[in-house]
Parts: C-alpha cells; structure tokens; sequence
C-alpha cells in the first residue's frame, strides 16, 4: 500500500505555505521527496493510500503526566470516557501549559496505563485544525497524525537536522534547541551515564555535527527521517479530531455512495446489480413455492390415510394426533395395551422422574393421568416434559401435580 507523508509547516495554512512531502510504496525508503505549496501536492495513486501527517518537532510540547486509576475507559465505554479523560488531563496540565487547554489539542502515548507516568502531547488546536481542514478540501484525508520525533525515538539517540544556516538539535527528554557547542554539551552530559549516545544527522549538517560532537555520525536522509516518525505506533488523532475523522470517512463513504449511484461510468454496474437483485428475489421466490407445494402434498397424504383408515372422522383437524387417539381407542378394543393406558403412562412418567420424588396420588379417566408429586425446579421440569414428548405424551407440571395427556410424537 502506498504511503503518503506531509510534513505540516510551523506556519499557519495558506495558499503560499510549502509543505514537506514523502510518497513512498511499500515503505521504500528511497521514495520521491520535495516541498509544494498545498495546491500542487500530487494526489496519491490510489484511493487506499494511507495519508499520514507528520508534526514538526517545533510546535509541540511534551508533558508526562501519572493518571489516577479508572481514568483511562476501555472497549465500548471508551467514547463516553474520552470527554472525562480530556478534563483529568486539562486539570493535570493546566499549571504547565503556557496556553488555555481549551486552545490546545492533547493526545496521549500509545497504550497508556494508570498510576504510571506517560506522556502526553499537546499543540495549538486552531493551527492544526486549520491544516486538517485545508488538506481534506484538497483531497488529503489524515488516517494518521504522527509526530516528528518520539520519546522512544530520543532515549539513546540525539538528531541534528536542519540546513547549514539553521542546524538545530534534538536531544533527551524531548528539547529542541539551535546546534551549538554548549547544547551538544548539555546533551553529552545529560546522557554521559548511560554512555556515548548515537548521533544522526541530515547530509546539509553532517559537517557540523561531527565537529561539534568530535566524533563520526551516522548519515541519513531527511526522506528515511519521515518514514521513519510515520512508522511508529503514535496516533495524535484524539478526543475531537478522533471524532471528526469518523464523521469526515462517513462522509466520504456517503459520497462514494452517491457516486456509485449517479456517475455515468458506474451505469453498467448499477444495471448489473439490479438484475442480480431481481434474480434473486425471482428465485427465492420459486424455491419457497416449490417449499410449499411439497409441504401441502405431504399434509394431503397423511389427510389422505387418516381418512381411508378411519373413515368414520368427519373433520380433519390434526391428522397425527386424531390417528395416535383412534388407535389407541382399537388398542384398548381388542385388548391391547396403548401408550395412553394407566400402566403405560405410569411407567413411563416413572422413567423420567429423580428417585427422591415420589409419586402420592393418582386420578386417571379419558386418557389424562393426574399424578401428585413433590415440586420439582423448572429446569427440571422442563427436562421430563421433553423425554415424554419424545414419546407421543403431552406432560405439564399443574401447581402440584404432574398433568399427562396423549400427543403426537414430534
């Protein structure tokens, strides 16, 4: 997939304002790399490409902070908790900040955990929200924003980046200052504990670097510098811009939409689903007929052999279960014993029920067996009412009493 940094200027968005741009494929460092006013930056290849805007060093501020247990909100009670988290950071910061928090977007690190420092980024709201809003109206929806430099990215590394008029470096614990002798002595000794830190510079400054530090430096682009903040597993995206990004892609997802349904060349596509739609429903609607006519000539022929069997029943209503009654009733005739009988329905209530409830009394006539037993819970209860079932007998538990008439089987 194709990536595509902009690096936002410190200056507010206008027509003239360069912006830094890094158009990578599948993270090729050695991608095209230039500076365009925002109207003539090229539009990505295509439409999945991941748009990712970069922070410079210089318009953030960088805070750690220790959140007090059940401050951070997880899964689906995340939303609702971001508003609360943002007003447990306000009261946190607002003793540190120079500005209103009002007028500052904050964003936390990466998987953030309470009653442990983390950090915590912030930056003037309306310079930010301005960019966004003029790279959307250009085409350039953010799927990311990113920092130019992480805490991570700073703990046994120290940057020098810039041109030759203005070499700045970028040390521990975040600072930025301009590249002279006593901030590389600062740096040097801040780190002297945890040994020699590695340092990186841009071609423009590499010179410079290595005579104030008196030692080599590792060289490296200032396109690898970009996709290299772009990789990181920071999202600066938070709180209101995490909001505006989901109602921005719905409106995107809207307007592909209505494209799909009104732009002329996707007429062959709409005709295409409209008659696979109607096929469908054509379909579907055969198959249920076809359903239906089997279903009515399987109840015909059981209507069929109940009233060639027992020609005497006027009304079908119920063909399984008048059958099940009417033999039961030839059964008894000659002398056979049914499922309906005393003894049969006894036996098989017997079978179902646990040892420790007994049966106390019995009523019986016209083929329903009343039978009194201890209570039983209704998960039970439910149990004997399904293993009779099975067996063509209709069981329910009457307040007391266990209640059994004849079903069909099912």
């Amino acid at each position: 997939m194709t990536s595509f940094i902009i690096s936002l200027p410190a200056a507010s968005a206008g027509a003239a304002t360069q912006y830094d741009y890094l158009l990578s494929s599948d993270d090729n460092s050695e991608a095209r790399c230039a500076s365009a006013p925002l109207a003539l930056l090229p539009l990505p290849p295509d439409r999945q490409s991941d748009v990712v805007v970069l922070l410079p060093m210089q318009t953030l501020s960088w805070h750690q902070v220790q959140l007090p247990r059940g401050s951070l909100a997880r899964g689906l009670t995340a939303e609702r908790g971001a508003s609360r988290l943002r007003a447990i950071l306000d009261g946190l910061l607002e003793d540190r900040l120079l500005d209103e928090p009002a007028q500052l977007h904050l964003a936390l690190q990466p998987q953030p955990v309470a009653d442990v420092p983390v950090w915590v980024v912030a930056c003037d709201k309306a310079w930010l929200t301005s960019h966004l809003q003029a790279l959307a109206a250009a085409g350039f929806s953010a799927s990311r924003i990113v920092p130019e430099f992480t805490p991570e990215a700073l703990v046994h590394r120290i940057y020098v980046v810039g041109d030759e008029q203005h070499p700045m470096l970028v040390g521990g614990r975040l600072l930025l200052s301009p590249l002279t002798a006593s901030a590389v002595s600062l740096q040097t000794d801040s780190s002297a504990s945890n040994g020699p830190p590695e340092v990186i510079a841009e071609p423009a400054v590499v010179g410079q670097a290595e005579n104030l530090f008196k030692r080599p430096v590792t060289l490296q682009q200032h396109a690898q510098r970009l996709l290299q903040a772009a990789q990181t597993s920071w999202n600066l995206a938070q709180f209101d811009l995490a909001n505006a990004n989901r109602e921005q892609a719905w409106a995107q997802a809207a307007q592909a939409m209505g494209s799909l349904l009104r732009a002329p060349q996707w007429r062959a596509a709409r005709l295409a689903m409209v008659v696979l739609v109607l096929a469908n429903l054509v379909g579907l609607n055969a198959w249920a007929l076809r359903e239906q006519a089997a279903l009515q000539a399987k109840r015909l022929a059981v209507r069929s052999v109940l009233s060639s069997t027992f020609p005497k029943i006027p009304v079908v209503v119920d063909a399984p279960l008048q059958m099940a009654r009417e033999v039961a009733v030839l059964q008894r005739a000659s002398g056979v014993a049914s499922g309906t009988d005393l003894e049969a329905m006894l036996a098989s209530l017997g079978a179902q029920l646990a040892v420790t409830q007994t049966v106390t009394a019995i009523d019986y006539g016209s083929q329903e067996l009343r039978a009194k037993a201890p209570a039983i819970s209704a998960a039970e209860q439910a149990r004997v009412a399904l293993a009779l079932k099975q067996q063509g007998l209709v069981a329910t538990w009457d307040g007391a009493q266990w209640v059994l008439e004849p079903g069909a089987r099912p």
